[in-house]
This record gives C-alpha cells, structure tokens and sequence, in this order.
C-alpha cells in the first residue's frame, strides 16, 4: 500500500484552520477553491467532491474530532476507484498563531498515488494562501 504524508506550517490560527478542514460538507471547496469545483453531502456521512479537472470523488466520513482536529474520510467511489484508500488530515498548534498541518493519504492500488500526491501538493498550496490570507 501506498502512503503519501504531507506538512505544511501555516500563518494562521489552528481554530481558523480548524474550522475549515473540520467543515466536512463544505471544507473542500473552502480548503482548495477552484481546485475543488463543488462538494455536498449525499447521505449522513458522504460527500462529493468535484475537482476542476472534472475527477469526483466520493468520500465518507470515518472521525471527525473537535478536540485533536483530525478529521478522517474514505474515499468509496466516483471517478476515481481506490481498492483500499483512507486519509487524514490534523491540525496542530506550531508557535504563536500558526498551525502544523499534516495530511497523510494510504491508498491501493499503490499508482494511484502518484496522481494523489500532485493534487496534495496543489491544495496545499492554495490552501496554504487560502487560509493565511482570510487570517
């Protein structure tokens, strides 16, 4: 199985980041916007996520915990078939005001995580901007 894991320090407030990536339905599209095109629940636990390059991927809700803010999803279906997948994503205080965010994505079969790994380091980048400048 492929492991992909990702850091990254952001200038931001970990309950700002937080609040973000803890928004199942709608932390996507606010993580990554224009990478993410859309992202709505379908059912209690699942969510839809669109990417720009038209790629749906269908994840579902394993934890969701306000008090490590970690979030952990699956993806289960839509464009993109994983045999195994799971991912999450922790946010952590680093210093005063900024935050250590760590994202780790398992996933069989292990090629598909050539693809993961550039779309990680994209949002990251997006989000990074994205979250240090609405701080």
């Amino acid at each position: 199985m492929a492991s992909v894991q990702k850091e990254i320090i952001i200038d931001a407030d970990p309950a700002d980041v937080w609040a973000i990536i803890g928004d199942f339905t709608d932390g996507p599209v606010r993580m990554a916007p224009g990478l993410v095109t859309d992202s709505r629940l379908d059912g209690p636990d699942i969510r839809v996520v669109t990417f720009a390059d038209g790629t749906v991927a269908r994840e579902r809700l394993i934890a969701l915990d306000d008090e490590t803010r970690r979030l952990a999803f699956s993806v289960v279906g839509g464009t993109m078939q994983p045999t195994h997948d799971n991912a999450s994503m922790q946010v952590a205080p680093h210093g005063d005001g900024r935050s250590r965010f760590v994202w780790i994505h398992d996933v069989q079969p292990d090629d598909l995580a050539i693809p993961m790994e550039a779309v990680m380091d994209h949002g990251l980048r997006i989000f990074k901007q994205t979250a240090e400048a609405s701080g």
